[in-house]
């Protein structure tokens, strides 16, 4: 019976599940990762993290705890060693397990466990999120990087703007050039009455024409000259 026990037995005692877990917990600090069955993979995250976070403090004490659990001194080693420092900024979470479907033999389903930070296809985003996040230092880099571009924006902006202003001031001539041709094209409707001048004027340089007869007038007249010229010739 299993009442009251959480974890998964595996299908084996005690003795022979601690050792298998300690035998895959070095397999997969020496790999970095393994493959395996899901429940397996489950039961080392449970077994493994814990390790990983004793290995962040170098200790005596510490290294005594974590041989007690896997019982291989070059595994410890290189725990301690190499992947202490690999994830001395991750806050929890080591391990990732991969599902990798069913096993062809008995349907089992499969997956890989590895360490999250030995993996390349997704380590280039995530860690430098965190630990820019973590680190006093790389903070204030940003911040200072931030302050500078602000700076550029800042001292940027009025030189774009000066143009902005005086492009309305370049265009005032051009509106009022309008204004100013509007007379112009006003000047020979005014001056359409002036040419019709002539055209009334035309009777008046008739009228000399009409004053012909007036000349001829005077030729009327002779024959009353000529008059008195016979009234003499009577007299005498």
């Amino acid at each position: 019976m299993r009442h009251r026990k959480k974890f998964n037995h595996l299908g084996r005692k005690k003795g022979h599940r601690s050792a298998m877990l300690a035998n895959m917990a070095c397999s997969l600090i020496e790999h970095k990762r393994i493959n395996t069955t899901l429940a397996k993979a489950k039961a080392l995250k449970k077994f493994v993290e814990p390790l990983i976070t004793k290995s962040k403090s170098d200790t005596t004490h510490n290294r005594r705890i974590v041989f007690s659990r896997i019982k291989q001194k070059n595994a410890v080693s290189e725990l301690f060693r190499d992947v202490a420092v690999k994830v001395a900024d991750r806050p929890g979470g080591y391990t990732r397990i991969i599902r990798l479907g069913n096993r062809l033999g008995d349907n089992a389903e499969m997956a890989m466990i590895e360490l999250v930070d030995y993996n390349d296809t997704y380590i280039t985003k995530k860690k430098k999120t965190t630990r820019r996040s973590r680190r006093g230092k790389k903070s204030e880099s940003i911040e200072a990087e931030l302050v500078e571009e602000t700076k550029d924006i800042i001292e940027e902006a009025p030189a774009e703007e000066v143009p902005t202003e005086e492009a309305p001031a370049e265009e005032a001539p051009s509106e009022e050039a309008p204004a100013e041709e509007a007379p112009t094209e006003e000047a020979p409707a005014e001056e359409a009455p002036t040419e019709e001048a002539p055209a009334e004027e035309a009777p008046s340089e008739e009228a000399p024409a009409e004053e012909a007869p007036s000349e001829e007038a005077p030729a009327e007249e002779a024959p009353s000259e000529e008059a008195p010229a016979k009234n003499d010739n009577e007299e005498k």
